[in-house]
């Protein structure tokens, strides 16, 4: 099956009916999926002939045993710790490639004393920018405060725990002659028993002194509760109006400050928003250098443009497949990593990534029907970017660049939305929309698009 248009025709019985024509204007390299996707959901996968079962290169304390190769199993502990995509980054030392972020960031905080709102798509960076903003801050003498927001987050509850770790020696009617037990207390002492909103939160947070605190809310987009994000507003203005030494920084997957904060006009000049834009080249070259400084490699010009490439930008990808890439290097012995290392990283996080789908998912993608799609399946992962994950009929047409009508868009985005399918719909509000029954679905696809178009 190649791309269709669709337009009018005459059935056998006269009736007027969707007739199709090839389509030709999908750019070539996006047509097919790479045929290493191919092999894998034939199950064509390399059989170990190592004899020797695999040991442990360290002890769990990081202490490289005395072996054959100590000094190698070193440098693989010194990639990991430079380039682990395991976790967000928290040592400003492992921190590369947002320089600019930060600045505005801390600029936002300490130069303009407003809220700041960090948005992105997920792997973006947002987590690992506030954790080396809070050591950043706390080196200024600032108190900073982290939460994470989680779908079943109350604003009563958060702002409890917020206040339980800060000292009553920052308020102002404590004196620091104050007696022992009284210096000892938190603020929650002054909150009320039972449940409280964004008034009684800001008149105690109006009497801070001697210190600023910064309280950070991550991954505010999971919270469900509208009245978590109303109350959350509120507070912003109330603390804005007040001039109160507390500022929130919240954090989010969105393409747009609206997603996060909503509508509301009240607090606009209360907030920055601050996107965060996909890595440059010279942004990945320095997170590579991380690798290349900790691990005594060299990331060829091929590599590191492969790695850009297939990462689209995303911190977490550039991490995960520098790491991957050196990692191969590494096993060859060869202190430069070049294009075949960086193919070889590519396939591992495929076939990874392949591996935690379940069975049927791998059976559909690997069918001639998604073959035929496959430009269509990738649009519409690209569409599915924002937080939730679903996407309209016209998200998917606008990364298509309009080169398939809707209708043929809906109908076949439709084909993949049975019961157990690919997608999942809602078309109950009015709007019809579609999701990926399976996050890592979207991951694959947009991967391997990238692989089709370097290999192109």
């Amino acid at each position: 099956m190649i791309w269709k248009r669709w337009s009018k025709g005459r059935s056998e019985d006269g009736a007027t009916e969707a007739r199709v024509e090839p389509f030709t204007a999908i750019d070539p390299r996006l047509r097919q999926r790479p045929a290493f996707l191919d092999a894998l959901w034939r199950d064509e996968k390399p059989v170990s002939t190592g004899i020797e079962l695999p040991r442990f290169a360290a002890t769990a304390s990081d202490d490289v045993e005395s072996g054959e190769e100590p000094a190698l199993a070193r440098r693989r502990l010194a990639l990991r710790d430079a380039l682990g995509a395991s976790q967000p980054v928290v040592a400003r030392e492992r921190f590369a490639g947002r320089h600019d972020a930060l600045a505005q960031l801390i600029a936002a905080v300490e130069q303009q004393r407003v809220h700041v709102v960090i948005y992105g798509e997920r792997g973006i960076g947002k987590t690992s920018l506030v954790h080396v903003f809070a050591d950043t801050a706390r080196e200024a003498r600032y108190l900073v405060i982290y939460g994470s927001c989680g779908t079943e987050a109350k604003f009563d509850a958060m702002f409890r725990a917020f206040a339980t770790k800060i000292p009553m020696l920052y308020h102002r009617n404590v004196l620091p002659t104050s007696n022992d037990s009284e210096l000892s207390a938190t603020f929650d002492s002054l909150l009320p028993e039972g449940a409280f909103g964004p008034r009684e939160v800001s008149d105690l947070f109006a009497d801070v002194v001697g210190t600023r605190i910064i309280l950070i809310l991550d991954e505010y987009d999971r919270v469900i509760d509208r009245a978590f994000r109303r109350d959350v507003a509120e507070l912003i203005k109330n603390l804005s109006d007040r001039a109160a030494r507390v500022q929130l920084v919240l954090t989010g997957v969105a393409q747009n400050l609206d997603e996060l904060v909503g509508y509301a006009p009240s607090i606009r000049r209360n907030i920055v928003g601050l996107p965060m834009r996909p890595l440059s080249n010279a942004e990945v070259r320095s997170v590579l250098a991380l690798g290349e400084q900790a691990a005594g490699l060299t990331y060829s010009d091929e590599a590191a443009s492969m790695i850009a490439t297939m990462a689209g930008g995303s911190p977490y990808l550039v991490r995960l497949l520098g790491h991957r890439a050196g990692m191969a290097a590494l096993d060859q012995h060869r202190n430069t990593v070049d294009a075949g290392h960086g193919h070889a990283a590519v396939e591992r996080v495929l076939t990874d990534w392949n591996a935690s789908l379940p069975r049927r998912v791998q059976a559909i993608l690997g069918r001639d029907s998604a073959q035929a799609q496959w430009p269509l399946l990738v649009a519409a992962a690209r569409a599915g970017s924002s937080a939730d994950g679903w996407f309209g009929i016209d998200d998917v047409n606008t990364e298509l660049a309009g080169a398939i009508p809707v209708a043929a868009i809906e109908r076949d985005l439709r084909g993949f939305a049975h019961s157990n399918d690919l997608l999942e719909v809602d078309d109950e509000a009015g709007e019809i929309r579609f999701r990926y029954r399976y996050p890592g679905v979207s991951s694959l696809l947009l991967m391997s698009a990238a692989m089709a178009k370097l290999a192109a």
